[in-house]
């Protein structure tokens, strides 16, 4: 049992039980209160980055946080796709639940790298070190994904020319 899980798909199922209930929290605190739900420690950087540096009116702060929560309930979405779909064995060992995947971590990175960019332009230590963390988390199990090929599975080959016994039995 324990040889059919690819490091990849365990490492990724991991980071998921980290990524699902903290973007989800600070996405779903963002949806009911947008205000109060940006200026937490999650989504501070960002926040102090457009209304102090950019100067963002107060309507237009809203509408960042909405896209901000919505950048990670995708990103939580994919990764419960991934879970979901590692539950097969066939396709965990194929690696057919590495496109989820791949999509998480891809728009994951985007959004930890921008939040930690504006979180260095605002001097904002705390929220500085966490998006590097989650940066640093994303783009090693992307390495580990890029790095691990998929299992072979038990497929026949399948040829289109001529067998050796055909050739010989040629004139």
């Amino acid at each position: 049992m324990a040889t059919n899980w690819r490091i990849s798909t365990f490492n990724g199922a991991l980071l998921a039980s980290y990524f699902i209930p903290t973007w989800c929290i600070a996405g779903f605190r963002i949806a009911t209160s947008p205000v109060q739900g940006f200026y937490e420690r999650p989504n501070i950087s960002a926040a102090l980055f457009l209304s102090d540096t950019l100067r963002v009116a107060a309507a237009d702060l809203t509408r960042f946080a909405w896209l901000l929560a919505l950048g990670r309930l995708t990103v939580a979405a994919f990764f419960i796709v991934f879970l979901i779909q590692i539950t097969r064995p066939a396709a965990r060992k194929a690696g057919e639940c590495d496109e989820a995947l791949a999509f998480a971590l891809g728009i994951g990175s985007v959004i930890s790298f921008a939040c930690m960019v504006m979180a260095s332009q605002v001097a904002e230590p705390a929220a500085l070190r966490l998006h590097a963390a989650e940066l640093l988390m994303l783009l090693g199990m992307a390495i580990v994904l890029l790095v691990e090929r998929p299992a072979e599975i038990g497929r026949p080959i399948v040829s289109t020319g001529p067998t050796p016994e055909q050739l010989r039995a040629l004139p």
